[in-house]
């Protein structure tokens, strides 16, 4: 459904530290299941969905949200420090909720930048239905407050994006699926940028100015990744695809920011971060980062079913399914990442500096 991003943090902090002034900065997000807050449950054939048992076993309440983890995302973890609550799921709003006003989260689990992407789940949201919901929601601003005040709205507001995990994990890197056929590495590189650039641009082209877009975690090394190892190490070569994605995307960034006027697309890279709680668990205090908490067949989805069976301690595995992280991960990452960000320029995005072992 997604993979260890874990840079959600990373956007909220580096476009609100700019808006200090702010007491309630409007957050709008796109993405994929690290994100999510439930928007695949209001569809009804959804195959991505988390809406059942253990999932939200650690989350308020105990009961499942949509969230793909036993407990909070890392937006939610940060939002909370940030004093503001996580933007509603779009499809669960009515068409003309004031909510709208304040944010709006569209991420969706199995999205990706490409629409075929994650195709066997039925239904999802890809990243141009996401922005094509915007669209919707802007016109309902309009409606609301006015062409004036929307514009204004939507110029300020700061837009979240974290997708293209499942562009790799649920397409490329499925022998029967189309893409990993027809494209080599490079090729489908560059279609996923070339698609990127288009999408960025259009929702410049709707008032995004302020736009944060996280780098891919080290794929190779997730659970749903490492079964494909025949010693259960970290993929090489599917991290060295990454990686190459992580620099063109980023230079993508710098061209957009140089061509679009007004824009600020900040590129936050994250990957050595989340490598290094994979590659170095116990220094977090966690005792498991090779396999999930929940024991799950990722031969056939890797997610946490109602009846498979959970580690005795949730709070010592990094990954609490075979793609995302755990509750507990998501904690230490964020209080990272708010740490880091707390002191970095407010104008620019932390860039973490690539370390040997991302080698692996």
């Amino acid at each position: 459904m997604g993979m260890p991003g874990l840079a959600f943090a990373a956007l909220i902090l580096a476009a609100t530290a700019s808006m200090a002034s702010a007491a309630l900065p409007v957050t709008f997000v796109f993405g994929d299941s690290l994100t999510e807050v439930g928007n695949n449950n209001h569809m009804q054939y959804s195959l991505a969905k988390s809406n059942y048992p253990w999932y939200g076993i650690d989350y308020a309440g105990g009961q499942a949200t949509g969230r793909f983890t036993n407990g909070r995302t890392i937006g939610d973890i940060i939002s909370e420090k940030l004093g503001i609550s996580s933007p509603p799921p779009y499809l669960s709003l009515s068409q003309n909720d004031d909510a709208v006003l304040k944010g709006v989260n569209y991420a969706s689990g199995g999205a990706g930048i490409l629409n075929d992407t994650g195709l066997y789940f039925i239904q999802r949201l890809s990243f141009d239905d996401q922005i094509n919901y915007f669209a919707k929601t802007k016109e309902t601003i309009k409606t609301k407050i006015g062409e004036v005040a929307a514009n204004k709205l939507c110029n300020e507001a700061t837009y979240f994006i974290g997708i293209g995990s499942n562009d790799y994990v649920n397409n490329f890197l499925q022998p029967f699926l189309a893409d990993g056929q027809v494209y080599t590495p490079d090729e489908f590189t560059e279609l996923l940028l070339s698609t990127l650039e288009h999408q960025l641009s259009r929702l410049y082209q709707l008032g995004a100015r302020k736009m944060v877009f996280h780098s891919l975690g080290p794929l190779g090394c997730i659970p749903s990744q490492r079964v494909k190892s025949r010693t259960g190490q970290c993929l090489k070569r599917v991290n060295q695809w990454i990686l190459e994605f992580n620099s063109k995307v980023k230079n993508l960034m710098a061209s957009l920011n140089g061509r679009l006027p007004n824009a600020k697309l900040i590129f936050a890279d994250t990957y050595s971060v989340v490598l290094d709680l994979i590659e170095n668990p116990s220094a977090y205090g966690f005792k498991v980062s090779n396999t999930s908490c929940c024991n799950v067949d990722s031969n056939i989805g890797g997610l946490c079913l109602p009846n498979t069976k959970l580690c005795n301690n949730r709070t010592e595995y990094v990954f609490w399914d075979a793609f995302h992280p755990s509750d507990a991960a998501n904690a230490v990452l964020a209080e990272k990442l708010f740490s880091a960000l707390s002191s970095a320029a407010p104008s620019a995005a932390p860039t973490i500096a690539p370390t040997a072992s991302e080698s692996v």
